[in-house]
């Protein structure tokens, strides 16, 4: 399996769907065989999954050739620690509001001396405890994919300090709460987003870091393209469901009342 880190740094596109209101194992399994999709991305910030399904969901992700991380609350170190020994390839922190507390973020999700993740060998990242110790650490310092969410003022207006932080590979922008925080609501092409996502790119490209983000529509997401944004998400398990319940009563229209 081709990590998203290395699709990224390979100057490739990666396509990704979010899962974690109606998860399920199968359905993952179901995303994979269709094809398409380089990796999901788990909501550990409005669901809370458990240590078991986050297993489930990144054993079934694999299998797929689906690469995995986690989104959670800068909140808890633990966490952190948690999504990376249940097998995620990386986490993400949202919410986030200067560079002070992306750098602590950072830390949580490497060991030593970069960070102060705490050394244990016994999950899926460091096959049960058959991977000596030290070849562990620097394999997974090395190739822990750490996103850090732009999706607040503070922390457009420190973009360029979050981008230069070793140990950050991509800023992933959340245009929801981006657009909320610009007074602008869900107007995600609107003026004040579109400048957002200009200097974020920006920010990225002089650092050689990767743009990530949530995207709307084709028109949205070209935006995005524009700016350097090579990991897409354009869906994620409710609106799947929400287009499949509606694929199927424009298709029996007459049949419904």
């Amino acid at each position: 399996m081709r990590t998203l880190k290395q699709r990224l740094n390979d100057g490739e596109t990666a396509m990704t769907f979010a899962a974690g209101r109606v998860y399920h194992h199968n359905l993952l399994q179901i995303v994979g065989m269709a094809g398409g999709f380089h990796g999901v991305w788990l909501d550990m910030e409005h669901v809370g999954l458990t240590t078991q399904e986050l297993e489930c969901a990144t054993l079934a992700c694999r299998a797929h050739g689906m690469d995995t991380f986690c989104r959670v609350a800068p909140t808890d170190y633990a966490t952190v620690t948690r999504c990376l020994e249940a097998g995620s390839g990386g986490v993400m922190a949202a919410q986030i509001f200067s560079a002070k507390q992306a750098e602590e973020f950072v830390k949580w999700s490497k060991f030593a001396p970069r960070g102060y993740r705490g050394l244990n060998t016994g999950g899926i990242d460091a096959r049960f405890t058959m991977m000596p110790a030290a070849e562990f650490t620097a394999k997974a310092n090395a190739e822990t994919f750490v996103l850090i969410q732009i999706e607040t003022l503070q922390a457009v207006e420190e973009c360029e300090a979050i981008a230069a932080i070793d140990g950050v590979d991509a800023l992933f922008i959340g245009p929801a709460d981006l657009s909320q925080s610009l007074g602008v609501t869900g107007q995600f092409m609107h003026e004040k987003c579109v400048k957002a996502v200009e200097r974020i790119g920006k920010a990225c490209r002089n650092q050689g870091k990767h743009l990530a983000a949530v995207v709307w529509n084709p028109q949205h997401t070209q935006m995005m393209v524009d700016n350097g944004c090579r990991l897409l998400s354009p869906t994620n398990d409710v609106k799947l469901v929400v287009a499949g319940v509606k694929a199927v009563k424009e298709e029996y229209a007459k049949f419904f009342g």
